[in-house]
């Protein structure tokens, strides 16, 4: 189970999609646009052709995203820049973590000609990455990616999804193909759109995916190295066809839970418990929105907060399973891609809105509101989405990472290291560009 962060995101999309953020925010926080001056921040390393270092070696690790398992977060970039404009994808970027931060000399280029799986001879064009947990429980973070195997349109199309098992060197070896039983598959649509969680509290990661219409599929962890789930039954009915992650723990039994849509973007959503037998226990519904993020943004810690976000307005609901569950509160900006985390370590996550930039509503004991907004200001010009939300610096708080495309051969990507006072520090800690993974 991933439990322990005050802030999840729930992105409606697919994760090679989700990362294309918008929704800017209309309420700035005084004249500087940031708030919170009181913490010096860090020194900003700026990275545009960092000499290749060698990935630490770990010995496994229960931190999310530790693909070497070392006990430092590491970052995925699944949109790197191109060597020149309509240039065919170069593959998915990892940057690995260390004792200083993520370190972007420590870096690996997953090459789908190297370490894809072929289908018929055929190796995938398309190498995306869509899901990230310890599935075989070595200690070793593992990453679930999505191809395009050759299909003719008759009868029950291949399986996408391929696994990259994490190691002591990290995410080095090849993928290998997800097995989906016969049996747990339903019509003959596409077994896609991957969501990790410990949905039967048995202290394995399982895996759920579409199946077909109001059906999902369901695959008990632990994963043998050859991509073959413990165990899968029949596919499971539903509220929805599209699982979106990451899954939480919503009501604290235990058992992860997740979010399913009826039929993909800005459609209502509801929340389907986990237990002894799977996500099989439908729960309370959320109105329609294009992005959900889950968090304890006020009130009571150990309970779970819910935002929606659509282009009208963000709508707030709290205590989503105690008899606060009612209460309902708005925030009168556009919201179509959210994210939390608890920056500032107080035990409320913040909400963050993406746009041309990126803007932090706080977590207070009332809950969210538009006054006190921290923005961030993108440290190069163009098109700024999040690229993830986590503990990259080892401090218990949690940090901001985003890109800014200035077309398609330039970005920049940013880290903003979560403190104590003000959410994030005004200036990012490391700066680096994902162009470094295409030189030698």
């Amino acid at each position: 189970m991933r439990g322990g962060t005050a802030g999840i995101r729930v992105t409606a999309t697919l994760a090679g999609c989700a990362l294309g953020l918008g929704g800017a925010l209309l309420t700035a926080c005084g004249p500087t646009g940031h708030a919170g001056t009181a913490q010096k921040p860090r020194t900003v390393t700026t990275t545009k052709g960092h000499a290749r270092v060698a990935v630490p070696r770990g010995k496994g690790s229960d931190v999310p995203d530790d693909f070497n398992g070392d006990g430092h977060r590491d970052l995925v970039l699944n949109d790197l820049v191109k060597k020149q404009s309509h240039a065919d994808d170069a593959g998915i970027g990892i940057v690995y973590g260390t004792g200083d931060g993520l370190d972007p000399g420590a870096r690996q280029l997953l090459d789908p000609a190297k370490q894809a799986a072929a289908t018929e001879g055929v190796l995938p064009a398309v190498f995306d990455a869509e899901e990230s947990c310890d599935l075989d429980g070595d200690g070793f973070t593992d990453l679930v990616v999505s191809t395009d195997p050759p299909y003719d349109g008759q009868g029950r199309p291949p399986v996408p999804l391929q696994i990259l098992f994490g190691s002591p060197s990290g995410l080095t070896g090849k993928a290998v193909k997800l097995t989906v039983p016969d049996g747990a598959r339903a019509g003959n649509d596409w077994p896609d759109q991957p969501v990790c969680g410990d949905f039967d509290g048995d202290g394995a990661n399982d895996l759920v995916l579409h199946a077909s219409a109001s059906r999902l599929t369901y695959l008990r962890g632990p994963f043998t190295r050859k991509g073959a789930p413990d165990a899968a039954g029949a596919p499971l009915a539903a509220p929805g066809s599209v699982p979106t992650g990451p899954a939480v723990d919503v009501d604290g039994d235990g058992h992860d839970d997740l979010l399913v849509r009826e039929d993909g973007d800005a459609s209502p959503s509801t929340v389907v418990y986990g237990g002894p037998a799977g996500p099989t226990r439908t729960g309370f519904a959320l109105p329609a929105g294009v992005d959900v993020a889950f968090g304890r943004f006020g009130g009571v810690k150990k309970t779970v907060d819910a935002a929606v976000g659509s282009p009208d307005g963000t709508a707030l609901r709290y205590d989503l399973t105690g008899s606060a569950a009612t209460q309902r509160a708005e925030l009168e900006v556009p919201g179509t891609v959210l994210d939390a985390g608890d920056f500032d370590g107080d035990g409320h996550a913040e909400l963050v809105a993406g746009g041309t930039e990126l803007r932090i509503f706080q977590g207070r004991t009332k809950g969210l509101t538009a006054s006190g907004v921290v923005t961030v200001d993108p440290p190069a010009e163009g098109t700024t989405r999040v690229l993830a939300v986590g503990d990259y610096t080892g401090d218990g708080l949690a940090d901001l990472v985003a890109q800014t495309f200035r077309g398609e051969t330039e970005d920049t990507v940013a880290v903003y290291a979560g403190r104590r006072q003000g959410a994030v520090a005004p200036e990012p800690v490391v700066t680096f560009s994902s162009a470094t993974f295409l030189k030698p």
